[in-house]
């Protein structure tokens, strides 16, 4: 099978295993509509690829991804409505994917780019990466996917403490909290990779196929109960005056103040 070519990601195969990387490294792989778009085809069509039997998810350049792309929108409730959708896109394809996919966090991993990371099945990290939620920095709720999926890796008190601080977290305390599977040194992180892809590979497809949805079963009715109220009060601090503070302290270069508006 010839694979797709997409304009923000590319896919390359090696045997069972199939690699998505993200391809804006100078942007350093931030989320514009046309990524998201890309990327919620490219993991609908890995799920349909009989003889895949192993994902493995990366960033080209030196991070993972950056998160939401700040420069690329205008804020509308349209085009806001349309992040929307496209976040459902994202988290619920990462969950309803039946294949295991491992996370090869190359670089920093923040905002939607850390819930995209911590949706997958292993997260294997360079140990100089960092990961963090920083939404609340420009006053915004975490509701893409951090306020789901956090307090289930770390429990609700380490969750509320970066969730509400914005703090990045190192790859080596991340594996400390549990919040990612392992923290390893840039020369070894495609061996590292590379061996748990084959282990998966070589393993019993259905066994691996049917233990990832029993397990997701649970993330997936969490999902559906919390993620499109946490995308409301997205919404709502996203025409908030705040937010509009956050983007002109940042230009500014000078912290923000805040008032609760």
């Amino acid at each position: 099978m010839t694979l797709p070519s997409f304009e923000t990601m590319t896919m390359s195969r090696e045997d069972a295993v199939l690699t998505l990387s993200f391809n804006r490294p100078e942007r350093l792989n931030a989320f514009n509509s046309q990524l998201s778009h890309d990327f919620a085809e490219a993991l609908r069509v890995a799920n349909e690829m009989s003889d895949v039997r192993v994902i493995v998810l990366t960033g080209a350049g030196r991070a993972f991804s950056a998160g939401g792309d700040m420069s690329d929108r205008q804020e509308t409730v349209a085009t806001f409505a349309e992040e929307t959708i496209h976040a459902r896109a994202l988290v619920y394809g990462l969950l309803d994917c039946e294949k295991p996919i491992i996370c090869r966090m190359n670089g920093d991993a923040i905002g939607l780019g850390a819930t995209v990371a911590l949706l997958c099945d292993v997260v294997i990290a360079a140990d100089t990466a960092r990961i963090g939620d920083p939404h609340v920095r420009m006053g915004l709720v975490a509701g893409d996917g951090g306020a789901l999926i956090w307090p289930l890796l770390v429990g609700p008190m380490v969750a509320k403490y970066y969730l509400l601080t914005g703090d990045l977290m190192g790859a080596a305390d991340a594996q400390t909290h549990g919040l990612i599977t392992r923290a390893v040194p840039m020369d070894a992180l495609d061996a590292e990779v590379a061996r748990l892809a084959k282990k998966l590979s070589d393993g019993a497809p259905l066994a691996i196929r049917w233990t990832k949805r029993a397990i997701n079963s649970h993330l997936q009715s969490l999902a559906k109960l919390q993620f499109d109220l946490s995308l409301a009060y997205e919404g709502l601090t996203f025409f908030s005056e705040d937010h509009a503070e956050a983007k002109r302290a940042l230009l500014a270069k000078r912290k923000p103040a805040f008032k609760g508006v």
